[in-house]
Order: structure tokens, then C-alpha cells, then sequence
């Protein structure tokens, strides 16, 4: 994709970050049991859960094309955002969007708990772990989306030009969709939906207290 806006050097914030879940990643790979079980989201009632996993679980990825596509949005967005915000707003939204994207994704789990047919079904959600900084790079790609609506976004495939308002409606209902469907049953696409309902929800929170672009 070829992002419409002037990127500038990697910003102080998004480099730490990338080097953070990097370093995360390796570790999570020569001790993945024990770094996937204490770090990964669990659901709340699972034996599993700890209130930090809140947190840590967005610097937790499965793969390497996990890691690589989360960080290099991180890198492609989070390098606009944070020009243009500064670095302690961005790590605040940053956050936020994750956090909100663990609640979420909780929220989800709960209703599957609660429509769950058989006792198995029910160990089953409480022994599956969530993972990826999904959620908090779908909050950049919002914010992306609303700060730069009329930037073109340009696709290697299919081979299309879009403006980034379009594009983020556009990636908000498939995972709307894909979540509600089960498409991908695997990914946590009420997470991603998380992560963009909670950046919204501070954007337009600051822009009411004129603290938007401060």
C-alpha cells in the first residue's frame, strides 16, 4: 500500500515498541508454554487469568507473519500518528486501543460462554488464549482514517486506489462481518472491532475538549 502523507523517521514511541514486541516474540519462541501461558489473555473466570494479561497479551504474537503484518502497520500508521500527536498521546491512544480491544474480546468470550451447548465447549473458552497487538493497530488504522480521510491508500491487491475513510469502513465491516459469520474462527475479530470502537470513542472525546490536535 502506498500511504498518501509524508512519513517521517521512525518516531521515538513506535521504534520502542517495535523492539518491545520483537523482543517478546523471540523469547515467546524458546519458551513458548510458559510465555503463552502467563502472558496471553485469558477469560476472566479461567484459572489462567491474570488482570496484567490485560496489557501484556498485545505484546504477545503466534507467528511470525503475525508479528510481521501487527509491526508493520504499527510502523506504517503509528509513524504518521505519532509525528503528528506526540509521543505520549500516541502511547496513551496506543494503549487504550489495546486495552479496549482485551475488553472487548472478554465481552465476546462471555457471550460465547453463555451460548456454549456442552460443558466442553465452555473448558474449551476458558483454556483459549488471546494473542497480537491486532486490536490496538486496528484502533491506529481508525485513527488513521479520521485524522487523514482524504489520503490515498493504494493496494498492491486488488490493484486499487481508496481513500482512507473508505478503507477503514471498508476493514471495519468484514471484521463486523467475519465476527459475527465465524469466518476465520481463529482470529479475534471482536478484538479488532474493540480496538477501533475504543479509539473512536477517545478521538471524539478529544475533540469535544479541543485536546485533539494538542
Amino acid at each position: 500500500m502506498n500511504y498518501g502523507y509524508y512519513r517521517p523517521r521512525m518516531p521515538f514511541v513506535v521504534k520502542n515498541l517495535l523492539i518491545i514486541n520483537a523482543i517478546v516474540f523471540i523469547v515467546t519462541m524458546l519458551a513458548q508454554q510458559f510465555m503463552f501461558g502467563t502472558f496471553s489473555l485469558f477469560y476472566f473466570s479461567s484459572p489462567f487469568f491474570k488482570p496484567f494479561q490485560l496489557i501484556t497479551y498485545m505484546f504477545m504474537h503466534g507467528s511470525f507473519w503475525h508479528i510481521f503484518f501487527n509491526m508493520f502497520s504499527l510502523y506504517m500508521f503509528g509513524s504518521v500518528l505519532e509525528s503528528y500527536w506526540g509521543g505520549k498521546k500516541f502511547f496513551l491512544y496506543y494503549m487504550i486501543c489495546g486495552i479496549g480491544a482485551g475488553l472487548v474480546n472478554e465481552l465476546s468470550m462471555y457471550i460465547q460462554i453463555c451460548t456454549a451447548d456442552t460443558p466442553a465447549q465452555i473448558a474449551d473458552i476458558l483454556r483459549t488464549p488471546t494473542v497480537g497487538a491486532s486490536g490496538a493497530i486496528y484502533g491506529l488504522l481508525l485513527a488513521y482514517g479520521m485524522m487523514f480521510p482524504n489520503n490515498m491508500m493504494q493496494f498492491i491487491f486488488p490493484p486499487v486506489a481508496i481513500k482512507a475513510k473508505w478503507m477503514v469502513i471498508i476493514f471495519g465491516a468484514i471484521e463486523l462481518l467475519s465476527g459475527i459469520t465465524g469466518t476465520n474462527s481463529g482470529v479475534a475479530h471482536f478484538a479488532h472491532l474493540g480496538g477501533m470502537l475504543f479509539g473512536i470513542i477517545l478521538i471524539l472525546y478529544w475533540k469535544k475538549k479541543n485536546r485533539l490536535y494538542s
